[in-house]
C-alpha cells in the first residue's frame, strides 16, 4: 500500500468524539470513511483467526475457508438527486433527502394487466456520489439521476443512460419513451413549506374564511327593554381537522387567538364537526383586515388562496378536482389563480342557486401538480392509493443529458421495490438478509458497514505454519467476493495467496470481480507451488436480466473477459453457472447461449445449479419476483414447496434431475469434459446426467405469459 495513500486513508480516521463507530466489536482497531467510498464505513479489526472451518454437516466440497472482508460493496443502484420530491401515502411531496426509513410513500404493483398506486413502507435509505444526469419531460419536469437510475416507461422500465462501449447492451431512455405516472412539471422546483410564508397563510385563511367562516359584527335591538347590543363573533366549523388546525394555527400566527369547541354531532349519514371561535371585535377586525382582497396578489397569496377555498369548497372523486361556489370575486380569484400557474380548467354553468363549479382539467397530472404546488390541508382529499397508473403523452422524454459532474445521489429501499419521484415511478434498490452474524441491520448494514481483516495474511501465515495444519483445500470467496472494490485499496489478496502457495496449500477463489487480473501473475507463480483453480460466477447472459437480478456487478461482458484474462494466463478457469432461475434462466436457448459463450472465452469447466432460496435470500427474492414476475410467483411456491406445506429451500428433486439433463447436453455440445486432474469441478457430470429424463406436464417449466417490465432492481442475494 502506498505511503501517500495510507496518509489520505489515515486523514478519514473517525473521531471519538464524533460517536461511536457502530457497535463494540471484537478486535476493532479503527473504523474510517473515504470520500471515495461515501455513506460507506470500514471497521478495520486485528483478526485472531483467519481459517474458518466448514461445519461438518455442510455438503461444501471444502473444508476451509478464508474471508478478509465481511460485508460487499455490490454498489445499489444509487440514484436520485436529494431534492427529489417523493409522493408520500398521505399524499404530500416531500424531499428525497429528508425521508426517513419507516415512513410510508406511494409505490405501484402490478394486479392482473394493470398497474395500481398502493402504500408502501421505506425499509433504508442509501447515499452516494454519482455522475449526475439530468432528464427533462415534455410537460417541464425535471429529474437528476445516475445513469444506472430506471424509470418505467409505456415500454417497461428503462435506464438513464446506455452502457460505455465495450460494456454490452441494456434498454435506455429515448426520445421515443413516455414516463409512467403523472409528473409534476415545473412545479417540482416550487417547493416550500406553507408554514414559512406570511402571504401564504393570508392567501389560505382568504379562501378559508370566505368559503366557509361565519362573521358577523351587527347591533341588533332587545326585545325586553329596547336596548340596542353588539354582536362579534367568528366562527369556522369543519368537520375535517387538518383545515381546522390549520386555520387555527395560522391565526395564532398573527396574534389571533381562537377557541376550539364542538360545533355538532355525528350520525350515521354525517361527521361530526368543531369549529374555532373568537368575540373579540379587536380579533374580528384583524380577521377582516387578513383576509382582504389583495391588490396585487403574490403567487405565495394565490398558492394560500386556492388551497384554504379548496379545503372550504372543493372536492376530487379521483376523475375529477372541483370548486364550487356562488360569489362571482371568489370565482374570479380561483380563476386567476390557476391561470397564473397555467393550470387547465373550465368553468361549468351556475345551477339553479346560483352555485357555478370550477373543474381542473388534464386529468391526474394537473390534480397532482395542483395538490404539490398549492399544498391543500386536507389528507382525504389528496389520495391516490388504488388508483390506475397512466401514462400522459406529455410525459415523454425531451432529452437526457450529461451533467458532466458528479453529486450526492439517494436510494430508497421499499416494500413495493419502487416509489414516485417528481411525479413518475422510479425503481428502487432491495436490501437483503446477511451480517447478522455480527449484530447489524440485514439491509444497508451489508453494503455500508464493511468489516476488513486488516493483518488477515499475517494471521493466516501464522496458522499455516502450525505443525498440526494438514494443508487441507481452502476456498476464498464463499462468503463474500474477496474482489470487490474495497480489496483495491486494501490490497489483502496478495498477501493471502502468497502465505497458502508458500505454505504448500491448495486454494481456489470464486469470485466476479474483474479486479483478479491484477493478480494473475502470482497466481501463476503460486500454481508452480501448490494446486490453484479460479472460479468465476456467471449464469445469466441477458444483460438486461442479469442486472435486474444482481444490479452493480459486473456485467457478463465483463466477467467473460476475466475469463479470457485468466486462461490466457495458462491458468485453468471453472465458471459456476448458478443459480439457475428457473423459468427465466433454464431454456434450451439460454444454456446454449451461456455455454458456447464460456466456451469461446475458454473456460475450463462449468457447474450449474438451480436456485437455492435459503432462509432470508428466499424473502428478498420472492419479493422482487412478485415485483419483475408476479406471474412466475405461484409455480415458484410450487417448485420449492416442502413436503408439508410452506417453503424449502431446494427445488424439486425432479426438477434438479431435468436440469441437470439439460445442461449436460449444452456442455457436451461445447466441448466441457472431465478430466480426472481438476481440483475444482462440479459434482453434477454429464455422464450421470445423460440417463436422466425431464419431467412432464405442469413440472416442466413453460416460459408464456411473463411479465417483464415491472418491478425493481434486485442485487446479488446468492
Amino acid at each position: 500500500m502506498c505511503s501517500n495513500w495510507r496518509m489520505r486513508w489515515e486523514g478519514q480516521k473517525i473521531d471519538d468524539a464524533a460517536g461511536p463507530a457502530l457497535l463494540p466489536m471484537k478486535g476493532l482497531v479503527r473504523s474510517v470513511r473515504t470520500p471515495e467510498f461515501e455513506g460507506v464505513t470500514f471497521h478495520e479489526v486485528a483478526a485472531k483467526t483467519a481459517l474458518n472451518k466448514v461445519p461438518g454437516q455442510s455438503n461444501m466440497p471444502f473444508s476451509w475457508t478464508v474471508n478478509p472482508t465481511r460485508g460487499c460493496l455490490h454498489q445499489c443502484r444509487y440514484c436520485l438527486s436529494p431534492e427529489t420530491l417523493i409522493l408520500m401515502s398521505n399524499g404530500r411531496q416531500k424531499r428525497l433527502d429528508d425521508i426517513r426509513v419507516g415512513e410510508r410513500v406511494v409505490g405501484s404493483r402490478l394486479k392482473g394487466r394493470y398497474r395500481y398506486y398502493v402504500e408502501a413502507e421505506v425499509g433504508a435509505v442509501w447515499r452516494t456520489r454519482k455522475r449526475a444526469y439530468r432528464v427533462t419531460l415534455e410537460d417541464g419536469t425535471e429529474l437528476v439521476a445516475s445513469a444506472d437510475h430506471r424509470f418505467l416507461t409505456e415500454r417497461g422500465w428503462k435506464y438513464v443512460a446506455p452502457l460505455a462501449t465495450g460494456q454490452g447492451q441494456r434498454p435506455y431512455l429515448t426520445t421515443n419513451n413516455s414516463m409512467m405516472g403523472f409528473g409534476l412539471g415545473s412545479a417540482a422546483s416550487a417547493y416550500r413549506e406553507p408554514l414559512a410564508n406570511s402571504y401564504y397563510r393570508a392567501g389560505y385563511l382568504a379562501g378559508m374564511i370566505r368559503g366557509d367562516g361565519m362573521m358577523v359584527d351587527k347591533t341588533y335591538t332587545r326585545k325586553s327593554n329596547g336596548k340596542p347590543y353588539r354582536v362579534t363573533i367568528f366562527r369556522l366549523a369543519l368537520a375535517d381537522m387538518d383545515a381546522l388546525a390549520r386555520s387555527q394555527e395560522y391565526l395564532a400566527r398573527e396574534g389571533i387567538d381562537t377557541s376550539l369547541k364542538p360545533f355538532s354531532t355525528g350520525s350515521s349519514s354525517r361527521k361530526p364537526m368543531n369549529m374555532i371561535v373568537t368575540s373579540k371585535r379587536a380579533h374580528y377586525q384583524q380577521i377582516q383586515k387578513l383576509i382582504s382582497w389583495p391588490t396585487v396578489p403574490t403567487d405565495e397569496w394565490e398558492q394560500g388562496f386556492l388551497a384554504g377555498i379548496f379545503d372550504a369548497e372543493g372536492s376530487f372523486s379521483g376523475s375529477a378536482l372541483r370548486i364550487s361556489n356562488s360569489d362571482e370575486s371568489i370565482l374570479q380569484h380561483i380563476e386567476a389563480g390557476l391561470e397564473n400557474f397555467q393550470m387547465p380548467f373550465v368553468r361549468e354553468r351556475a345551477n339553479a342557486r346560483g352555485v357555478a363549479t370550477i373543474r381542473l382539467t388534464g386529468g391526474a397530472a394537473a390534480y397532482r401538480r395542483f395538490f404539490h404546488l398549492v399544498k391543500p390541508a386536507i389528507i382525504r382529499k389528496l389520495s391516490i392509493l388504488g388508483r390506475a397508473v397512466k401514462t400522459s403523452s406529455k410525459l415523454r422524454v425531451v432529452s437526457v443529458e450529461d451533467l458532466g459532474m458528479e453529486q450526492s445521489m439517494i436510494d430508497i429501499t421499499t416494500g413495493t421495490g419502487d416509489f414516485i419521484a417528481n411525479g413518475v415511478i422510479s425503481h428502487n434498490c432491495f436490501a437483503r438478509k446477511t451480517h447478522e452474524y455480527l449484530d447489524l441491520d440485514s439491509g444497508q448494514d451489508f453494503d455500508t458497514q464493511i468489516v476488513v481483516k486488516t493483518n488477515v495474511a499475517e494471521v493466516l501465515r501464522a496458522e499455516l505454519a502450525k505443525p498440526s495444519w494438514k494443508r487441507e483445500h481452502v476456498a476464498l470467496g464463499t462468503n463474500t467476493d474477496p474482489y470487490q472494490r474495497a480489496e483495491g485499496r486494501y490490497r489483502l489478496m496478495p498477501g493471502i495467496i502468497q502465505a497458502l502457495a508458500e505454505s504448500g496449500t491448495p486454494f481456489s477463489i470464486l469470485t466476479k470481480g474483474p479486479l483478479l487480473k491484477r493478480d494473475i501473475p502470482l497466481l501463476k507463480e503460486a500454481a508452480q507451488q501448490v494446486p490453484v483453480s479460479v472460479a468465476v460466477s456467471l449464469a445469466i447472459m441477458d444483460t438486461e436480466l442479469q442486472q435486474r437480478v444482481e444490479p452493480g456487478t459486473p456485467d457478463p461482458r465483463a466477467r467473460l473477459g476475466l475469463i479470457r484474462a485468466i486462461t490466457d494466463a495458462g491458468l485453468d478457469c471453472n465458471v459456476l453457472a448458478m443459480p439457475i432461475l428457473p423459468w427465466l434462466t433454464d431454456s434450451e436457448e439460454h444454456l446454449d447461449a451461456l455455454h458456447a459463450a464460456l466456451a469461446d472465452a475458454g473456460a475450463s469447466w462449468v457447474t450449474t445449479g438451480a436456485l437455492h432460496l435459503r432462509p432470508g435470500a428466499r424473502e428478498w427474492f420472492m419479493q422482487w419476483l412478485q415485483a419483475e414476475f408476479p406471474a412466475l410467483v405461484p409455480r415458484y411456491r410450487q417448485l420449492y414447496r416442502g413436503k408439508r406445506g410452506g417453503f424449502t429451500s431446494y427445488a424439486s428433486a425432479e426438477y434438479k434431475k431435468w436440469l441437470g439433463a439439460r445442461a449436460g447436453e449444452a456442455r457436451r455440445r461445447h466441448g466441457f469434459v472431465i478430466r480426472e486432474d481438476r481440483v475444482w469441478r462440479g459434482r453434477e457430470s454429464p455422464e450421470k446426467a445423460a440417463g436422466q429424463q425431464p419431467p412432464t406436464g405442469d413440472q416442466q417449466p413453460q416460459l408464456e405469459g411473463l411479465e417483464t417490465a415491472a418491478g425493481p432492481a434486485q442485487p446479488a442475494l446468492f
